[in-house]
């Protein structure tokens, strides 16, 4: 427990998310790159029996060619968004398969981003480089793999009830430990004074009873 109140940050956790968000925004950009270099003006390159196919193809849309160029920069700031989004609540993830899931949100997010800020035709609205396409699919690229890959699994953590955020103490909040009910905070409650006594008046002073008639004297006995 740290002075705060608060469990140390999960750090295994957002290794694993910026390992994965790291492994497909250098696979997304790797292989775009690839596929410019190779495939540019060339016809398209058909492999399992024509199931594959691989070829150059401009996106200005979301993932998998969603939209078009007249919502280029609103996509920009989505992808933008999600990644602010992910990065400030990375610290509070509350289990691995969420870090993952994250992660591959993070870096289809970034990879398609990367496109739209230094792909023609211009920043925040460059078009995406899609390549992967199977019969009567539409045209992908790794970085979209990776988000309909991480919305599947977080359809199935949010199925079995996984929360996405571990509960933790708010900040400054010393007086609870974690599991444990409130604390009561005891607060002198200031008492009303009562009326003052009054005084008593003081009564007579009492009267002395006057004394009986004195009993005579017995005969005085022998000298």
């Amino acid at each position: 427990m740290t002075d705060a109140g608060r469990p140390p940050a999960p750090h295994r956790r957002i290794a694993v998310l910026i390992g994965v968000a790291a492994t497909v925004l250098a696979a997304d950009i790797a292989s775009k790159a690839a596929v410019v270099a190779l495939l540019s003006g060339r016809r398209h390159v058909r492999l399992l029996g024509g199931l594959l196919t691989l070829l150059v193809a401009r996106n200005p849309g979301a993932a998998f060619g969603l939209g078009g160029p007249s919502v280029t920069v609103a996509f920009t700031a989505v992808a933008a968004g999600v990644g602010v989004v992910i990065a400030r609540s990375s610290r509070h993830i509350s289990s691995t398969p969420w870090a993952v899931a994250l992660g591959l949100l993070l870096g289809g997010a970034m990879g398609n981003l990367t496109d739209r800020l230094f792909r023609s035709p211009g920043p925040l609205q460059g078009w995406v480089v899609d390549w992967i396409r199977f019969r009567d699919c539409p045209t992908f690229n790794i970085a979209d793999a990776a988000i309909a890959s991480g919305v599947a699994l977080i359809a199935v953590l949010a199925a079995r009830g996984t929360a996405v955020l571990e509960a933790h103490q708010a900040r400054g909040d010393v007086h609870n430990e974690p599991g444990a009910p409130p604390a009561l905070l005891l607060v002198p409650v200031p008492v009303e004074p009562g009326p003052a006594p009054v005084p008593v008046e003081p009564g007579p002073a009492p009267v002395p009873e006057p004394a009986g008639p004195a009993e005579p004297a017995g005969p005085a006995g022998p000298p």
